[in-house]
């Protein structure tokens, strides 16, 4: 398998308890998140469960949680709690 298709596969899931614990702990580390998330994002509703993925940023051993859905696309918007800090859509 390429590692382009790789990366869309999800690496693991967490919990929404999980989740939520992880993008208030990115959103503290980083500054300016907290208002790129409310300029970009709404709201997930409510699940069990949520996907999350690798970080494709070559070195950044990070993860991709589920920060909200994206405004202008029908994406999911993730956050790495890695080094690199970025913000994908899947």
């Amino acid at each position: 398998m390429t590692s382009n298709v790789g990366q869309n596969y999800p690496y693991s899931s967490e919990t929404e308890a999980q989740r939520g614990a992880a993008i208030e702990k990115v959103v503290g580390a980083r500054e300016g998140l907290s208002a790129t998330l409310s300029a970009e994002t709404s709201p997930v509703d409510e699940h069990d469960r949520w996907w999350v993925w690798k970080c494709p940023t070559r070195g950044c051993p990070g993860l991709l949680h589920v920060a909200g859905y994206a405004l202008d696309k029908h994406a999911l918007y993730v956050v790495c709690d890695g080094i690199c800090g970025k913000t994908y859509l899947r």
